[in-house]
């Protein structure tokens, strides 16, 4: 009788140590979006060092688990809107913006999640996109830059140099047309849906204009608008661009250019490995400054990605729950961790010691770091982004074919501010 009551004990507690842990374990719904061919192998195969980041952080987070899913980005709000309309919302979200969430109330406030000597760690210009009606609202995961990569040896053929104002471009573009013909396109320019919002950044911003003043109002027509279009639509009129920038995406130029076809073109810090990876090994480029108007500024154009954790009342433990949530971002930025996976999908760091660290560790991205530190960003916290980002590219396809572009700015302006 002693022994099976000893036998009984020992079972209770058993079913007791179990039911405690059971309790204890969180599991963190996580959807990451694809960047690459090497995304979905690095989180959940074997590509992170011989493991998973999946495996790697429950071994140093006994307790959490990640439900973690990547999901292409053709697909990803559809998957997240099914997800939030059946009430399956995921704990952590990777995508570009997040005020639609925020302004439905499924977010939570970063403070509430985040650690503060992560947060103290990010690039500020970087947190600021990421504010809305004083409230942080998401974390930049990473980041890429645009610059303008030009063919060494094609402009020093033709005798010109790089140019830095819009009236150089003219010049040295009406130069390679004369010394080449057609065999070189000497701009390059993607007005396509993929790309249409960063074209006008790329000038708006050359010419002191924007998307928005100071104060976070939409400008879309203003005059520099209009003036920066204008002027970017010209040179394809004058024939000094890529023949087709309504339909010609900047993967098709990154292509022109490793193969020699075009002498300059605005890409992000990922080109130099693009153009390695698909086997064009005989260009000769360098980076400079994206050209401005004359007297105007010159700025770096930054597009970045988030890191957002969305509402969860029914939690039995929300402390526990933010506190998971916490680890997860420390642990993903983890110098080791975060440094590899930036430097596999060839993106920029969103945090300054991992880019310090990079930039000590090889001079060629040293030249980058001053460019996170003076980034613009497109204005992804108001809700109206997603409008303007397709009414820009609109705008811009209809003024290549003849459209009056003060006349579509007007309008663009007037639907986003109704």
């Amino acid at each position: 009788m002693k022994k099976f009551a000893t036998l009984m004990l020992a079972l209770v507690m058993l079913i007791s140590c179990a039911a405690i842990g059971m309790a204890e374990d969180i599991t963190l719904d996580v959807i990451i979006c694809q960047y690459g061919t090497q995304t979905n192998d690095w989180f959940t195969g074997t590509g992170m060092n011989g493991t998973s980041f999946v495996k790697k952080f429950e071994e140093a987070n006994p307790g959490i688990k990640l439900n973690l899913e990547v999901v292409s980005w053709n697909d990803v709000y559809t998957v997240v809107s099914t997800r939030i309309s059946n009430n399956n919302a995921p704990d952590i979200l990777n995508i570009d913006s997040f005020a639609d969430y925020a302004n439905e109330g499924l977010l939570l406030p970063v403070k509430d999640y985040c650690p503060q000597e992560l947060l103290d760690d990010f690039f500020p210009a970087f947190i600021d996109q990421s504010v809305m009606d004083g409230t942080l609202w998401a974390v930049p995961i990473l980041a890429s830059a645009r610059a303008l990569y030009y063919n060494v040896d094609l402009l020093e053929a033709a005798g010109v140099e790089v140019p830095t104002t819009w009236a150089e471009l003219e010049d040295v573009c009406q130069a390679l047309v004369d010394f080449y013909g057609g065999d070189v396109y000497p701009w390059g320019i993607d007005m396509t849906t993929d790309e249409g919002q960063a074209a006008f950044a790329y000038y708006a911003w050359g010419n002191d204009g924007g998307f928005v003043d100071d104060e976070g109002n939409w400008t879309i027509n203003s005059p520099e608008n209009i003036e920066a279009v204008e002027f970017a639509v010209n040179l394809y009129k004058k024939g000094y661009t890529n023949p087709n920038p309504a339909t010609q995406t900047r993967y098709d130029l990154q292509d022109m250019f490793g193969a020699g076809k075009l002498a300059m073109v605005i890409a992000p810090n990922s080109l130099p490995t693009y153009i390695a990876t698909k086997g064009y090994t005989d260009v000769n480029y360098a980076v400079a400054d994206i050209p401005h108007n004359e007297g105007k500024s010159s700025s770096a154009v930054g597009v970045m990605d988030r890191f957002m954790a969305f509402k969860d009342d029914s939690a039995p433990d929300q402390a526990a729950r933010n506190e998971a949530i916490g680890k997860f971002l420390s642990f993903y930025y983890e110098k080791e961790n975060y440094t590899g996976w930036v430097t596999m999908e060839d993106f920029l760091p969103a945090v300054s010691s991992v880019a310090e660290s990079m930039a000590a560790a090889d001079p060629v991205f040293a030249g980058w770091l001053n460019v996170l530190n003076n980034c613009k960003f497109y204005p992804t916290a108001k809700t109206e982004w997603i409008d303007v980002k397709q009414g820009a590219a609109a705008v811009e396809q209809s003024a290549l074919t003849g459209g009056d572009v003060k006349t579509l700015l007007d309008e663009l302006q007037a639907k986003v501010t109704k």
